[in-house]
Protein backbone atom coordinates (compact mmCIF):
# COMPACT_ATOMS: atom_id res chain seq x y z
CA UNK A 1 0.00 0.00 0.00
CA UNK A 2 1.14 3.54 -0.97
CA UNK A 3 2.41 5.73 2.72
CA UNK A 4 -0.26 8.11 1.99
CA UNK A 5 -1.05 10.72 4.83
CA UNK A 6 -4.53 11.49 3.57
CA UNK A 7 -6.98 12.76 6.63
CA UNK A 8 -9.92 11.21 7.60
CA UNK A 9 -12.60 13.95 8.42
CA UNK A 10 -15.05 12.46 11.37
CA UNK A 11 -18.79 13.85 11.42
CA UNK A 12 -20.50 12.97 14.36
CA UNK A 13 -24.34 12.82 14.36
CA UNK A 14 -25.19 12.17 18.28
CA UNK A 15 -26.89 15.66 19.13
CA UNK A 16 -28.92 15.29 15.57
CA UNK A 17 -30.12 11.66 14.83
CA UNK A 18 -29.25 10.02 18.06
CA UNK A 19 -31.46 12.48 19.54
CA UNK A 20 -34.04 10.93 17.05
CA UNK A 21 -33.55 7.96 19.03
CA UNK A 22 -36.62 6.31 21.14
CA UNK A 23 -36.24 7.59 24.73
CA UNK A 24 -33.73 10.12 23.91
CA UNK A 25 -34.73 13.88 24.32
CA UNK A 26 -31.53 15.54 25.10
CA UNK A 27 -31.83 19.03 26.49
CA UNK A 28 -29.66 21.96 25.83
CA UNK A 29 -26.84 21.36 29.01
CA UNK A 30 -26.89 17.56 27.50
CA UNK A 31 -26.27 18.90 24.10
CA UNK A 32 -23.53 21.15 25.49
CA UNK A 33 -21.71 18.67 27.27
CA UNK A 34 -21.57 15.79 24.66
CA UNK A 35 -20.67 18.35 22.05
CA UNK A 36 -17.85 19.71 24.03
CA UNK A 37 -16.45 15.79 24.97
CA UNK A 38 -16.55 15.25 21.15
CA UNK A 39 -14.72 18.45 21.02
CA UNK A 40 -12.01 17.01 23.56
CA UNK A 41 -11.84 14.16 21.39
CA UNK A 42 -11.02 15.45 18.49
CA UNK A 43 -14.25 14.92 15.95
CA UNK A 44 -13.38 17.21 12.83
CA UNK A 45 -17.63 17.83 12.45
CA UNK A 46 -20.46 17.68 15.03
CA UNK A 47 -23.57 18.11 14.05
CA UNK A 48 -25.84 19.87 16.83
CA UNK A 49 -29.41 19.73 15.36
CA UNK A 50 -31.87 22.09 13.37
CA UNK A 51 -31.66 25.31 14.43
CA UNK A 52 -35.37 26.54 13.97
CA UNK A 53 -36.61 23.24 14.20
CA UNK A 54 -37.28 23.25 18.14
CA UNK A 55 -36.47 25.51 21.19
CA UNK A 56 -33.66 23.08 22.75
CA UNK A 57 -32.14 22.87 19.22
CA UNK A 58 -31.99 27.11 18.72
CA UNK A 59 -30.63 27.72 22.16
CA UNK A 60 -27.80 25.72 21.57
CA UNK A 61 -26.86 27.40 18.24
CA UNK A 62 -27.85 30.61 19.91
CA UNK A 63 -24.97 29.85 22.63
CA UNK A 64 -22.40 29.86 20.21
CA UNK A 65 -20.01 27.50 22.26
CA UNK A 66 -16.60 27.68 21.38
CA UNK A 67 -14.96 24.75 20.43
CA UNK A 68 -11.07 24.13 19.42
CA UNK A 69 -10.87 20.99 17.93
CA UNK A 70 -14.47 20.62 15.84
CA UNK A 71 -16.97 22.45 14.09
CA UNK A 72 -20.18 22.80 14.94
CA UNK A 73 -22.60 21.92 11.51
CA UNK A 74 -25.83 23.04 11.53
CA UNK A 75 -28.55 20.72 9.87
CA UNK A 76 -31.56 21.57 7.78
CA UNK A 77 -33.21 20.94 4.77
CA UNK A 78 -33.16 23.02 1.29
CA UNK A 79 -35.61 25.89 0.56
CA UNK A 80 -39.14 25.47 -0.09
CA UNK A 81 -40.87 25.49 -3.04
CA UNK A 82 -42.53 28.56 -4.54
CA UNK A 83 -39.97 30.90 -1.91
CA UNK A 84 -36.35 32.52 -2.31
CA UNK A 85 -33.93 31.24 -0.39
CA UNK A 86 -34.16 34.48 1.23
CA UNK A 87 -37.57 34.29 1.95
CA UNK A 88 -37.28 30.71 3.80
CA UNK A 89 -37.26 31.47 7.45
CA UNK A 90 -36.33 27.61 8.17
CA UNK A 91 -33.52 27.79 6.05
CA UNK A 92 -32.43 31.05 7.25
CA UNK A 93 -32.30 30.12 10.48
CA UNK A 94 -29.66 27.18 9.23
CA UNK A 95 -27.59 29.13 7.55
CA UNK A 96 -27.35 32.06 9.81
CA UNK A 97 -26.67 29.96 12.90
CA UNK A 98 -23.47 31.51 14.26
CA UNK A 99 -21.33 27.96 13.20
CA UNK A 100 -20.66 28.30 9.75
CA UNK A 101 -20.98 24.49 8.62
CA UNK A 102 -23.93 23.36 7.31
CA UNK A 103 -25.61 20.10 6.19
CA UNK A 104 -28.51 20.05 4.09
CA UNK A 105 -31.29 17.44 3.60
CA UNK A 106 -32.40 17.00 0.22
CA UNK A 107 -34.83 14.82 -1.96
CA UNK A 108 -32.80 12.84 -4.29
CA UNK A 109 -35.92 10.10 -5.85
CA UNK A 110 -38.38 11.24 -8.22
CA UNK A 111 -40.88 9.71 -6.43
CA UNK A 112 -40.00 11.73 -3.32
CA UNK A 113 -39.89 15.10 -5.57
CA UNK A 114 -43.35 14.40 -7.33
CA UNK A 115 -45.53 13.14 -4.30
CA UNK A 116 -43.87 14.45 -1.33
CA UNK A 117 -42.58 18.12 -2.63
CA UNK A 118 -45.28 18.22 -5.64
CA UNK A 119 -42.41 19.96 -7.87
CA UNK A 120 -40.80 19.07 -11.25
CA UNK A 121 -37.20 17.45 -10.79
CA UNK A 122 -36.05 20.55 -12.68
CA UNK A 123 -37.68 22.71 -9.91
CA UNK A 124 -35.98 20.75 -7.25
CA UNK A 125 -32.65 21.20 -8.78
CA UNK A 126 -32.98 24.84 -8.78
CA UNK A 127 -34.06 24.72 -4.84
CA UNK A 128 -31.28 22.64 -3.70
CA UNK A 129 -28.72 25.02 -6.12
CA UNK A 130 -30.37 28.09 -4.77
CA UNK A 131 -30.26 26.64 -1.24
CA UNK A 132 -26.18 25.82 -1.40
CA UNK A 133 -25.44 29.26 -3.21
CA UNK A 134 -27.02 30.92 -0.16
CA UNK A 135 -25.56 28.99 2.37
CA UNK A 136 -22.01 29.67 0.51
CA UNK A 137 -22.86 33.06 0.46
CA UNK A 138 -23.66 33.72 4.03
CA UNK A 139 -19.76 32.23 4.29
CA UNK A 140 -20.98 28.56 5.48
CA UNK A 141 -18.72 25.36 4.81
Amino acid sequence: MPDTKEKLYIFDTTLRDGAQTAGVDFGYEEKRTIALELNSLGVDYIEGGFPGANPTDTKFFEKNIQLDNSKLVAFGMTKRAGRSASNDPTLQAVIQAPNKATCMVAKAWDFHVDVALNITLDDNIENIDASLKASVAAGNE
